[in-house]
């Protein structure tokens, strides 16, 4: 099995992919959208993707691909992340002038910044891509911010450990395949997408019915239409897989919205 993820080997969602599918074949894209049209082309099995995190909240790019492509949801997964200063061997921290990593990991450690002035946060594409960056390019003032796991791949050494700003960040991930969602074995989890017309009282019409049904929402969020400007999808997470209850709830959603799109019905991560 040939599973993509976004980022090289020793990033986190390589981590998760590996936690997921131990024995799968990790294909490492550089942007989000290959991994989404590498599965729309059937070239992978599926892929591993984050899609939020305890500190910084949403992917809004894999929501918007979600909604865009024919794929859905099998599985979700938590990953605790311990972010590590790493730099190339004999580099010590009085050396270093500029830290490279992607934007959602520099952001969760602010405070590494805030106790360092001398460093100069730089965004890169990717967390193990930006300790490849520095290691084989010999830089002699730069460190990165990634994984224990790729200090190991790319031999870097580890500055300093667990540098992010709140030991309880986690990051969500979701196993994801091509094709219309059905429903996963064991599934107590519900992940869909809807549009309204803005009307007065358009969302409550569509939100009572998962209340009038006591169908309880772990999560909803809304993110703009590409190219209806003003207008928004809603992203939601029902706590209920395919029982009548829930059925019936999309069904009658599909009465009161212009757009209902079922992302995956999945089993829920432990503790979700």
């Amino acid at each position: 099995m040939k599973i993509a993820i976004q980022g090289e080997l020793g990033s986190f969602s390589h981590e998760a992919a590996e936690a997921i599918l131990p024995r799968a074949r990790v294909v490492p894209c550089a942007r989000s959208l290959e991994v989404f049209d590498r599965v729309n082309s059937g070239t992978v099995d599926g892929a591993v993707i984050p899609i939020e995190n305890s500190l910084a909240g949403s992917v809004a790019e894999h929501f918007d691909l979600l909604l865009g492509r024919e794929v859905h949801i099998v599985r979700e997964f938590r990953l605790r992340i311990v972010h590590n200063l790493i730099a190339p061997p004999g580099v010590r921290f009085g050396d270093v002038r500029r830290v490279l990593s992607h934007p959602v990991a520099l952001d969760q450690c602010r405070d590494l910044f805030a106790k360092n002035p001398k460093l100069e946060p730089v965004p890169f594409y990717d967390t193990a891509g930006s300790v490849k960056h520095v290691i084989a390019e010999g830089l002699r003032d730069a460190a990165g911010i990634a994984s224990r796991r790729a200090a190991e791949v790319y031999r870097g050494e580890i500055l300093r450990v667990g540098i992010e700003d709140d030991k309880k960040n986690f990051t969500r991930f979701f196993q994801i395949r091509r094709g219309q969602a059905r429903a996963v074995r064991r599934a107590d989890k519900t992940s869909l997408a809807f549009s309204m017309k803005n009307i007065p009282g358009g969302l409550f019409k569509a939100l009572s019915v998962f209340a009038l049904r006591d169908i309880n929402l772990s999560k909803i969020e809304s993110r703009p239409m590409r190219g209806r400007p003003w207008e928004y999808a809603f992203f939601v997470d029902l706590l209920r897989g395919d029982d009548e209850d829930a059925r019936n709830a999309l069904r009658h959603l599909g009465e009161v919205a212009e757009l209902v799109k079922v992302l995956g019905i999945y089993p829920a991560a432990s503790g979700a």
